[in-house]
């Protein structure tokens, strides 16, 4: 047995770097990254006619982009790929209304939260009886597919809303106008968003339940890189481009912006 230790300890040595070799590059070791951003909603994260992404996400994935240092590629994220992307190796960072949580950290790291908002409810300007959550009991609200918003309501809010599963916001946005629903409840900033770029009176509520904390995703286990976004974000609200991209893309929503200040970060271990 002792003859054999040494070819032991040389296969255990070289089977280690074998796999240190396969695991996931960090991004501060990567001259190009690819960001996942959101092409569906207006002031977030939008794909225009030609091809380009705009919005306020958007807007602060470049900012990280360039404070690390790094070429970018964006490409277009639903709800329902966000993990997908990451879990692929199709997307180095996704910036696209993913909120922390639970469940989703158990998959990948998260980096941030870049921005703090809360759930709210969107509602036709002639819907004067949803008020606050509670008043979603009994009423139509639409499921986007790899939203968790409707789960907050009904599980843990414990308020018997009607559920209707709808593939994006667009659709969720035609079935409200339509009133094949009662309301839209999710992040306040999407809500904001949808409402000033349909420009029909659609009204938020205010209604500011459950604390949405929207992070960086990113793959399981880069801590140098979630570090060194963790630093960008901090200089983004220092040096007042957070405040300057808050106002510019939700200033005419009618959301509460005269906080800003940077956010508890969730940790990178």
């Amino acid at each position: 047995m002792k003859r054999l230790l040494p070819a032991v300890l040389v296969l255990t040595a070289l089977l280690a770097g074998a796999c240190g070799m396969g695991g996931p590059e960090s991004i501060v070791d990567k001259d190009a990254i690819v960001i996942g951003v959101r092409p569906d909603l207006p002031s977030v994260g939008v794909r225009k006619s030609n091809g380009t992404f705009e919005g306020f996400d958007v807007d602060v994935a470049r900012y990280i982009a360039q404070k690390l240092g790094k070429d970018y590629t964006f490409i277009p994220v639903l709800a329902s790929d966000r993990e997908t992307v990451l879990l692929n190796g199709k997307a180095d960072l996704v910036l696209a209304t993913y909120t922390i949580s639970q469940d989703r950290k158990a998959k990948v790291l998260f980096a941030g939260p870049y921005h703090i908002s809360y759930q709210d409810i969107l509602v036709r300007p002639d819907e004067p009886s949803i008020k606050n959550v509670r008043d979603l009991k009994g009423r139509k609200i639409c499921q986007v597919k790899g939203s968790n918003a409707t789960q907050r309501v009904l599980e843990e809010r414990k308020v018997a809303a009607e559920v209707v599963p709808v593939d994006d916001y667009a659709a969720c946005l035609a079935a409200l106008k339509d009133r094949r629903l009662d309301a839209i409840t999710t992040n306040d900033v999407i809500l904001a968003g949808l409402a000033v770029e349909d420009g029909s009176g659609l009204r938020l509520v205010n209604a500011q339940f459950n604390e949405q904390r929207t992070g960086v995703g990113m793959h399981k286990g880069d801590v140098a890189g979630c570090e060194a976004v963790n630093r960008a974000i901090t200089t983004m609200y220092q040096d007042g481009t957070a405040s300057k991209l808050l106002h510019k893309w939700f200033g005419k929503a009618g959301l509460n912006l005269s906080t800003i200040a940077v956010p508890q970060f969730e940790g990178c271990s």
